[in-house]
């Protein structure tokens, strides 16, 4: 008679309970999985970032050779052609012929002052020479492509403008194509690699602000003193002062 009278637990919270534990184990084993995930990714970020810090000072290397030994046997060193192109819209609407306003929208270029990559062939260079008085282009170094993707660099994700803050959200929308990190999507573009069209889609184009010390004559063709066509490697010093 004087036996302890033991408390009985309805079978509904031991059911509950055992449930709340198993979450918290699969909880658990779920965050140490992907802190080992992102741990190896870390590790493949940084040794890619390296590789191409190596490839840039190689070729850096070769181009300072090559223009040595032309100096040498007394003659020139002529640069390739260059691959790819920086465009920064300069003018406004006024006046325009509509052909003119398809192929500024085409190129994605919208608004005065936004800056889009391109890579060179026949089509662009013609689509180019009818848009010339609107825009001025160029060849962009390295250091202006970083520039550009780390400071202004915003990805397209589900038709939504994202800055790019993090190199995840690079991964999911170029993940497929090997392109998971700040440094793949530069070194994608400044190489115009096998998937440039898809990483150059990714971006949406640069807003530009007006540049520093302003214009000189955006009616004219930079040969002539203006600002408009092609300025080749003089697009950097623009970049520079509209970054």
């Amino acid at each position: 008679m004087g036996g302890e009278v033991k408390a009985i637990v309805p079978e509904s919270v031991l059911k509950k309970r055992k449930r709340s534990e198993e979450w918290e184990l699969a909880k658990k084993q779920e965050v140490e999985v992907t802190k080992r995930k992102n741990a190896e990714k870390r590790k493949l970020i940084f040794n890619r970032a390296k590789q191409y810090s190596k490839e840039y000072e190689q070729q850096e290397k070769e181009l300072i050779q090559l223009k040595r030994e032309a100096k040498l046997k007394g003659g020139f060193y002529v640069d390739p052609e260059a691959k790819l192109l920086f465009i920064i819209r300069i003018r406004g609407i006024n006046a325009m012929h509509p052909k003119t306003r398809k192929i500024l929208q085409l190129l994605r270029l919208r608004q005065i002052f936004n800056g889009v990559f391109l890579k060179v062939n026949k089509a662009t260079m013609n689509m180019l020479h009818r848009v010339e008085p609107y825009v001025t282009y160029g060849y962009p170094n390295l250091k202006s492509v970083r520039e550009l993707v780390y400071k202004r660099g915003y990805g397209k994700l589900n038709k939504q403008r994202v800055a790019l803050t993090d190199n995840s959200i690079i991964e999911q929308a170029l993940g497929k194509y090997g392109i998971i990190c700040t440094e793949d999507l530069i070194h994608e573009i400044m190489t115009v690699g096998p998937h440039f069209k898809e990483a150059n889609n990714f971006l949406w184009p640069f807003k530009l602000k007006a540049p520093l010390g302003g214009l000189k004559k955006k009616r004219n063709h930079y040969v002539e003193g203006g600002d408009a066509g092609n300025r080749e490697n003089y697009i950097n010093e623009l970049i520079r002062r509209m970054n």
